[in-house]
């Protein structure tokens, strides 16, 4: 199975449906309040996309099925529609369910047989991302497309409003909603943790303070200056960033005056996991670490070839990585009680568009901002914060995601179509990127064992 997730927006978007308080509660309907990032997410009209390929034809009544009993059943907010509170001056929106029809919800395109399988599977979902939604019924929509590619028999593709939850939150549910052919009455397993071993995850013990050891009682003090300075500063620049500070402009910068609701195209390319997991050893750090770098390292190659630029200067930019705020713990508890929303919260990282000498430099650089962010509690100001950072940054012209399957690494890109015309071209320097540094860390292994 190959899950593509990413953000859509769309070319238009209606207006809510406003039911007043005697006329829902008259039915019995459950109302629901939006949660304030759910409310960001109505406003910008942010919808997800996910992109699921089988190794089997679509089995239309088996889905169909499936998506009435697990969820319509279990999941409220599946059968639910977003209106306005009249009973009250500013009106906030709710969730009300209401009636489903199945075949609002479920679409069997007709596409070209004698069309490229990879160009007409892509050039339909990129255009899902132009489409608005129906606010007078409920904001998901499955597109079956029974049409083989060359990584899949056919591909199902779910389009949902991001109002309804966040990545987590539906990779959850769809993989609670599944069942085995085997014993269709067995809850599935979420996938264990992941084995962190190393001394790069091995957190230090808090010394042991005591009336006689000033040493640890300074290390223990010192620790906390240390991360409520980082802190105060990630801060600062949280308020500087939503007052007045902006990136240098780029070809990665949406020009001026372009309608920020362009369609996306969603395109991905499979990384070999060994290959990052070499790069992790090598160099003593996380494997969220080397991804960082492989994203610098293509990102800045893309840059200098298509901008001709022969200055080769560090360009300083800023990225938004999006962190899911619930507990590690919890998560392995969601199949059987799957929570849908937005529990998103977000970190500005440095981004460095720059040629090193050495590829492995973009790793390092990784590695450090990582580790300071690691000792800041940034994290917590910006889920406070989030709207006012969701609307500042609005939604951009290339988001990067990245899914690990087995032995293999799925980078996933959004991009703006009209902005990234060659976005093949752009995908194609990722696993340039994982290649060069893999040898660079190999190089390195050999030399130390040497």
């Amino acid at each position: 199975m190959q899950v593509a997730m990413s953000a859509a927006t769309h070319s238009s978007r209606p207006l809510s449906v406003r039911v007043s308080r005697e006329k829902e509660c008259a039915d019995n309907s459950i109302v629901e309040p939006m949660s304030p990032t759910g409310r960001v997410m109505e406003e910008l009209g942010v919808c997800i996309v996910v992109v699921i390929g089988l190794g089997t034809p679509v089995n239309l009544p088996v889905f169909r099925a499936g998506i009435e009993t697990e969820l319509l059943t279990r999941f409220p907010r599946f059968r639910s529609i977003q209106v306005m509170d009249e009973s009250t001056n500013n009106g906030k929106p709710r969730w009300v369910q209401t009636a489903v029809n199945m075949d609002d919800h479920i679409v069997v395109p007709r596409l070209d047989p004698e069309a490229d399988p990879e160009k007409a599977v892509e050039d339909y979902v990129a255009s899902l991302s132009l489409l608005p939604m129906d606010r007078r019924r409920p904001l998901w929509e499955f597109h079956f497309l029974d049409f083989p590619s060359s990584e899949a028999a056919s591909t199902v593709v779910l389009r949902l409003h991001h109002s309804i939850g966040d990545g987590t939150s539906i990779t959850t549910l769809l993989m609670a909603s599944s069942r085995s052919t085997a014993d269709p009455a067995r809850v599935p397993a979420m996938p264990p943790p992941p084995k962190r071993t190393g001394a790069i995850y091995q957190r230090e013990p808090r010394p042991r303070l005591s009336s006689g050891d000033y040493l640890a009682l300074l290390a223990w003090f010192w620790s906390y200056v240390v991360l409520a300075w980082h802190t105060l500063v990630d801060v600062t620049m949280i308020v500087a960033t939503i007052l007045f500070l902006s990136d240098p402009r780029t070809l990665f910068t949406r020009a001026d005056g372009v309608e920020p609701r362009t369609r996306k195209r969603f395109v991905h390319r499979t990384l070999s996991f060994d290959d990052v997991k070499l790069i992790k050893t090598a160099m003593n750090c996380t494997i969220n670490d080397v991804l960082a770098g492989v994203t610098a390292a293509a990102l800045s190659q893309y840059y200098f070839k298509k901008s001709g630029d022969t200055n080769t200067k560090r360009i300083c930019l800023r990225s938004l990585v999006l962190v899911d705020a619930r507990p590690v713990s919890t998560r392995q508890t969601y199949v059987t009680r799957v929570e849908t929303g937005n529990r998103l919260s977000s970190l500005i990282c440095p981004f460095n568009i720059a040629l090193q000498d050495d590829p492995l430099e973009y790793v390092r650089e990784a590695k450090r901002f990582m580790h300071r962010k690691k000792s800041s509690l940034e994290v917590l100001f910006t889920r406070v914060v989030g709207e006012f950072l969701v609307k500042n940054f609005g939604v951009k012209a290339l988001t990067m995601h990245y899914h690990n399957y087995g032995s293999d690494i799925k980078v996933v890109l959004a991009v703006d179509d009209a902005q990234f015309p060659d976005c093949h071209q752009l995908l194609d320097g990722f696993a340039e990127a994982t290649r060069i540094i893999k040898n660079a860390a190999a190089l390195k292994t050999l030399t130390t064992s040497i």
